[in-house]
């Protein structure tokens, strides 16, 4: 038995063992099933359908051959001369010509009383026939009967005599015996039908299990259903987001995260296009792979995403591709405060550095015993600092604002930059849209001393940046203006592009931001924001009053002081020195 079970051969195994089989075997043996049953009942109705349509032939053969009796003038004559119904009358001779003749079963001739006259069993001759006379209104009749020659087709005609009188009805039957048989002739015809309806089912089902086959990349049920769970739990369960696309563009395949971090809010967009769930701007244009390359960034109206678009292929076909989407708000913010820090450990430095210089100097002016010169030295390094905090809050009535216009002034100051508030400013204690104002001047301060500070060798007159902050009846003004070369006019269109930037990342804040934060920003407040070419740029944007949304979602992450000095972004409260 050993020897048996091991030599086996694999597809009685595999009908033993249905899990081994394999998907295209079950779609085949399935449809051949199906082919087989649907094949037998179609045989089946059709013999069911020729079967009647052979009695009704065979029925209209009788009334004809019943027909072709009653037209026999020796019949009709007789008839009308009511003869005697005997065997050896000339209407049974003439009947029982006519049987033969014709292969019927039976040519019986019936009198109006009922009598038979003619029968092929002549013993029934004279006795009456059960059944009453069919004919009494002149027309023919076709039917089933079952009588003593057995079952047959059946056909009545009425009986005339020569003067045009009804006399009697002829019946005439064919036996169903022949009426199987002539369906027996007929049924190899039939079958053969069949069998090639069933050939050509059995080819295109082998046709499309290479194509079910094909298109699984012959993977089995199981193996279908354990990616699918696979692929559904690892879809819900990371914490990024997840978009699959077909050939066509289309969503076929998005995770919650995504929903979330793209801000989709219907509640199925699988199927749709991205033109019909996102708008026009970067972020559709990295989806849809118009904008190529790694980790590219994305700000919308409260993450900032890092966009990862890859196309899938598989035995060299397309199957469209696979977009990730990272939350890097957090990230971002965390490395715009460690930017801050440094910056302000720089200033920090080197104000120590000044300080000691100032410090050495103070004590030579002491060893020298020139007392005056050294108090008014003293004095007049004691009020510098004093001085520029005064100066600028003379004209900016909000304290938030005024550190972060004397932070931007020290920092720029190190770097070799002058920030001069122009005389002109008027702001406020509580001035409208400060949380916007803070994300503004903070960004836009930062472009101007990083373009100032670029140009090598500095202008004559040094390099500057100008600042103006005016709170009109209708609008609050800023204007930015930098000594630095200015943004050529085929960039123009491009500034306020998430990630657009004319400098390389320094390994931490990422660059590019700052400008399309601001837009955001004032666009979606109505603003307007206007930018010139040069040479130096000058950015100038108005605020609209009033203020009709003060915790707007990205000002309502701005840091309330947290900060050494209030942040120039709004991604995270202790957010800094760094534009994005």
């Amino acid at each position: 038995m050993s020897g048996w079970g091991t030599g086996l051969p694999r597809f009685w195994r595999r009908v033993r063992h249905p899990r081994s089989r394999r998907l295209s075997t079950r779609i085949l043996a399935s449809q051949l099933a199906i082919l087989a049953v649907t094949g037998l009942i179609g045989f089946s109705l059709l013999g069911i359908a020729q079967r009647a349509e052979l009695d009704h032939t065979f029925e209209q053969r009788a009334v004809a051959i019943a027909r072709t009796a009653a037209s026999e003038p020796q019949i009709r004559a007789a008839m009308a001369a009511r003869p005697e119904a005997t065997p050896t009358g000339v209407v049974q001779q003439v009947a029982e010509r006519v049987r033969a003749a014709s292969g019927a079963s039976y040519v019986v001739v019936i009198g109006l009383d009922r009598v038979r006259y003619s029968h092929p069993d002549p013993g029934l001759i004279g006795r009456q026939v059960a059944e009453p006379i069919a004919v009494t209104d002149g027309r023919t009749h076709a039917g089933i009967d079952v009588g003593a020659t057995g079952r047959s087709a059946n056909g009545k005609a009425p009986l005339y005599g020569p003067d045009g009188t009804l006399v009697g009805e002829v019946s005439a039957g064919i036996p169903e015996t022949q009426v199987t048989s002539e369906l027996w002739r007929e049924l190899p015809t039939f079958g053969l039908y069949a069998g090639f309806a069933l050939a050509a089912g059995l080819t295109a089902s082998l046709l499309l299990a290479r194509r079910l086959k094909r298109i699984t990349f012959g993977l089995e049920l199981e193996e279908i259903a354990g990616l699918l769970q696979d692929r559904e739990a690892m879809l819900h369960g990371i914490r990024e987001g997840v978009i699959a696309f077909d050939p066509a563009g289309r969503i076929t395949v998005i995770n919650r995260e995504a929903r979330q971090l793209l801000g989709l809010t219907a509640t199925d967009v699988r199927g749709a296009r991205l033109d019909e769930v996102v708008p026009d701007g970067r972020l559709r244009r990295v989806l849809d792979g118009t904008l190529t390359g790694g980790d590219l960034t994305v700000l919308t109206d409260s993450h900032c995403l890092t966009v990862n678009r890859m196309p899938v292929a598989l035995h060299g076909r397309e199957l469209g591709a696979v977009v990730t989407v990272r939350d890097r708000t957090e990230l971002v913010g965390m490395m715009r405060e460690l930017d801050s820090m440094r910056g302000l450990t720089d200033a920090l430095r080197a104000q120590q550095h000044e300080f000691s210089n100032r410090m050495h100097t103070l004590a030579g002016l002491l060893e020298l015993e020139e007392f005056d010169a050294a108090l008014d030295y003293a004095l007049e390094s004691a009020g510098a600092e004093p001085a520029l905090a005064e100066s600028v809050r003379e004209r900016i009535g909000n304290a938030l604002l005024v550190g972060l216009i004397v932070a931007k002034t020290t920092v720029a100051a190190e770097r070799g930059v002058r920030v001069v508030l122009d005389e002109d400013s008027r702001l406020g204690e509580q001035p409208p849209h400060l949380r916007r104002l803070l994300t503004i001047v903070g960004n836009l301060l930062d472009n101007g001393i990083d373009a100032a500070a670029s140009v090598d060798p500095p202008p004559a007159t040094g390099a500057e940046v100008h600042l103006l902050l005016v709170e009109e009846t209708d609008h609050v003004l800023v204007r930015v203006a930098d000594s630095g070369p200015g943004i050529p006019p085929e960039h123009v269109e491009r500034i306020f592009e998430d990630g657009w930037s004319t400098r390389p990342d320094r390994g931490t804040a990422r660059r590019g931001l700052g400008l399309a934060l601001v837009h955001r920003l004032v666009q979606r407040h109505c603003g307007t924001i206007e930018v010139s070419t040069g040479p130096g740029a000058v950015f100038t944007v108005r605020l609209p009053l009033p203020d009709t949304d003060p915790a707007s979602p990205l000002g309502s992450v701005i840091s309330d002081g947290a900060a050494p000095y209030p942040p120039s972004g709004d991604i995270e409260p202790a957010g800094g020195g760094e534009r994005w």
